[in-house]
């Protein structure tokens, strides 16, 4: 188990990998019998419909190919600009000024030294790539 949402199975050099949200999940492996008997075993404890190769899972737009699985999140970004009506918006390089006071924590303790209030956040990972992550005083 990674986290409390992925799971991974090795066998000898196969591996599969089922990442499980709410009431929906996504799997695939290296070997197309392994998906299958985790496909047969998990529809014999739940009712369950295959839906084939995802295009689209929590957000992400899944791509796959021969050169790998490519994920993108343009389309969720798209519908948030939308909710907000901002799709005419400038894209900006950068999400902050660059000239912003940043200050190194290397003691490992949470706040922020401008104004002493204190600070929280989480990083969601899928296997181990940053997908979303989100911060707070």
């Amino acid at each position: 188990m990674i986290g409390k949402s992925l799971f991974i199975k090795k066998s000898n050099s196969e591996i599969i990998l089922v990442q499980i949200y709410f009431d929906d999940f996504i799997f695939g492996g290296t070997k197309d019998s392994l998906c299958e008997e985790f496909a047969v075993a998990i529809q014999g404890q739940f009712e369950m419909s295959m839906m084939g190769e995802h295009s689209f899972f929590v957000g992400l737009q899944v791509k796959q190919s021969k050169d790998g699985i490519f994920l993108c999140q343009s389309k969720y970004c798209k519908e948030i600009l939308k909710k907000f009506e901002m799709e005419s918006c400038k894209e900006a390089s950068t999400p902050m000024p660059s000239s912003s006071y940043m200050a190194a924590n290397v003691a490992g303790k949470r706040g922020c030294k401008l104004d002493r209030k204190s600070t929280s956040g989480t990083c969601h990972l899928l296997g181990s790539s940053l997908i979303s992550w989100h911060s707070k005083k």
